[in-house]
């Protein structure tokens, strides 16, 4: 097999897809998780991605977490395909696997591009945005709602011109794009991501159904609209992602907007829960620090503030406190002037 040779670190719904993906296209891949019976359930049985056009079985290379330590060869590309809030142990447990030239790609929502070069150095990590739209609830068992769409980009002089290296991997699990501003990219699905994932979640619904809610669109919209401006305040500018045409880039609220259109017009089917829901549904915590909770603490420390994404921040807190349910009743929480759903 020729190549590089590439780790999926977190073989969840989107990290087992894109194994099963790379592993069909002839690739040297090893997929790495934490969950014991979806490993055991990989290696028995393979991967099955469960897509609205049919189904792929694929059987794979898989280790559990634990089995790292018993690896010798060293890893050309690792992505990274796990909750931003576990990026920095999960690089750590990497990292003796790297070499001076191997590469480190964060397939996450969140800001993780400085926590990873923290770690591995500048020198090997590239930043990346994923969107795609998948669950699962079964090991073994993906459900894959809309095809993968990637960024790619260097954000240090050390790694300009190594992304076609990724890309070139990449493109057998989704459509790449190379962007000029990959910090801009990571923001800006930051932006949708904190207009969408944990409000909708707060009212237990699919997404599909919480943008249906009276006064949910518009709460959703001012979230974004924050968080872009939070983006641009720190110097981060509206860049196009999700493969968007003809998108207004002067307008960060407009933008912002726009890229809510994007998300539910292209990846969000009838029943599509966000990862927040699927996270709470499995009795997981969420990464709502890492959304709309950055976006709140980035604003205080400019002297300005977000109230939207405080409000979705210290809600999902107490959900995962337990001090509150997600409910569709809580819309009057979200939206005060709503009287009832």
């Amino acid at each position: 097999m020729t190549g590089p040779r590439v780790a999926v670190l977190g073989a969840g719904a989107n990290g087992a897809a894109i194994g099963a993906d790379l592993t069909r296209a002839g690739v040297d891949v090893t997929l790495i998780e934490q969950w014991p019976a979806h490993v055991e359930a990989m290696r028995a049985n393979g991967v099955e991605v469960r897509t609205p056009t049919g189904t792929t079985i694929t059987p794979v290379t898989v280790l559990h977490l634990c089995e790292v330590a018993e690896l010798r060869r060293p890893f050309d590309i690792v992505f990274v395909v796990v909750k931003a809030y576990d990026t920095r142990w999960v690089c750590e447990l990497v990292k003796p696997l790297l070499t001076p030239t191997s590469l480190v790609v964060g397939l996450q929502n969140g800001m993780s591009l400085d926590d990873m070069a923290d770690v591995v150095g500048h020198e090997r990590t590239l930043g990346a945005v994923i969107e795609v739209a998948a669950n699962m609830f079964e090991p073994g068992i993906v459900n894959q709602q809309a095809p993968a769409w990637f960024a790619i980009g260097s954000f240090h002089p050390s790694t300009e011109g190594r992304e076609n290296e990724v890309a070139a991997v990449l493109r057998h699990a989704g459509a790449v794009e190379i962007s000029p501003d990959i910090r801009s990219s990571k923001w800006m699905k930051l932006v949708v991501n904190a207009a969408e994932l944990v409000p909708s979640a707060i009212l237990d619904l699919p997404l599909a159904d919480a943008e249906k809610v009276p006064g949910m669109r518009d709460f959703m919209v001012e979230t974004g609209k924050e968080a872009v401006r939070t983006a641009v305040a720190l110097g981060s500018r509206t860049i196009s992602i999700f493969g968007m045409e003809d998108a207004d880039e002067s307008d960060p609220d407009r933008f912002a907007e726009a890229l809510l259109e994007v998300v539910l017009d292209r990846y969000t089917l009838p029943d599509t829960m966000t990862t927040v829901l699927q996270d709470w549904r499995k009795g997981r915590r969420c990464e709502v620090d890492e959304l709309n909770g950055l976006v709140a603490d980035e604003q205080r420390q400019l002297g300005g503030s977000a109230p939207n994404n405080e409000l979705v921040a210290s809600l999902a807190r107490r959900i995962e406190l337990g001090e509150l349910s997600a409910s569709p009743a809580n819309i009057r929480l979200l939206v005060p002037t709503i009287a009832e759903v």
